[in-house]
């Protein structure tokens, strides 16, 4: 994945949307596993289930695009079981009656839609038992969520973004030096003295921003001096980035901005008006939303903490 790739990245992970709607598989594992995550270990079957899911390819996938969707749904159910560790360890289990509950709404969903449950099943290649198993998951994550989000915390949180919720959009060039997590204080301090200098230069008008990306940046984005594009306030560039672009005017330079990837300089080019939001009117979104962030958190703290083996 390319530095910029990594820079402008989603939120939103296949692993979230899966589990939340509950179309992921748990399989007794067979012969050699996908992966072993914790000491538990993901069924082949199941990854191969998930890619079945995927909508047809026009054109016959290449051996290198096979692999891809092979990683990518090995991913998503690392994700997921990581999840259901978390959940065991850190949220009530489940109640029947409110699994129950959620069987029904999916079956009267599923009537609305023209589909019996047994086609469901098919599609998403589970057993009722599997599926009961998901919806379990599905109710204990809500469960666990819902009373760490009352109305003041969401309302905190919508105060905090309220650039993305009002839909407000920047676009930014940058010049990125990549640092390596464990570089040494000396290569660090190299690199912003490096552009401090660089910012010097282009402030007082001897240097163009766009001539110093080509030259000096470590991002793709070299090529089109430094241009990344317009972007919102949350879940398409890290947040160090997002809240420095956003804290600027058009055409300000910024100081040097650390990030997971390295030191930016950052030029702002544009700035949308945006769509005033009002919090009432949006705040089950809101919720939803910050929900999703935690539960992206969450994933990112296990994945760092957990014996994780895919099998090559």
């Amino acid at each position: 994945m390319s530095v910029c790739r990594s820079v402008l990245r989603g939120l939103a992970s296949l692993g979230t949307l899966a589990l939340l709607s509950g179309t992921l598989v748990a399989q007794t594992p067979q012969g050699k596993p996908a992966a072993v995550v914790n000491g538990e270990a993901i069924a082949t079957a199941d990854v191969d289930a998930v890619i079945k899911q995927q909508p047809p390819s026009i054109h016959p996938p290449t051996e290198a695009q096979k692999r891809e969707r092979y990683q990518l749904a090995v991913n998503l159910l690392v994700d997921d079981l990581l999840m259901r560790q978390y959940l065991r360890k850190n949220a009530a289990p489940a109640k029947s009656e409110d699994v129950e509950k959620e069987f029904q709404e999916l079956q009267v969903a599923l009537q609305k839609n023209k589909m019996t449950l047994k086609q469901y099943l098919e599609t998403s290649g589970q057993s009722e038992v599997q599926l009961r198993s998901d919806l379990a998951t599905r109710v204990q994550w809500k469960g666990f969520i819902l009373p760490r989000l009352p109305d003041n915390v969401v309302k905190g949180y919508y105060d905090s973004n309220k650039p993305f919720f009002d839909k407000v959009f920047v676009r930014a060039s940058h010049i990125l030096i990549k640092l390596a997590a464990n570089a040494q204080p000396a290569e660090r301090q190299a690199a912003v003295t490096k552009l401090t200098a660089l910012r010097a230069e282009i402030v007082a008008g001897k240097l163009d921003f766009a001539k110093a990306a080509k030259d000096n940046s470590d991002c793709p984005s070299k090529e089109n001096g430094g241009d990344i594009g317009p972007f919102p306030f949350k879940f398409q560039v890290v947040e160090p980035f997002a809240r420095a672009a956003f804290g600027m005017k058009v055409n300000d330079v910024s100081e040097v901005v650390t990030t997971e990837f390295g030191v930016h300089l950052i030029k702002v080019t544009n700035r949308s008006e945006g769509e005033k939001s009002n919090f009432e009117s949006i705040k089950d979104q809101v919720r939803e939303i910050y929900a999703q962030e935690i539960y992206q958190n969450i994933i990112t703290d296990m994945r760092k903490n957990s014996k994780i083996e895919v099998t090559p």
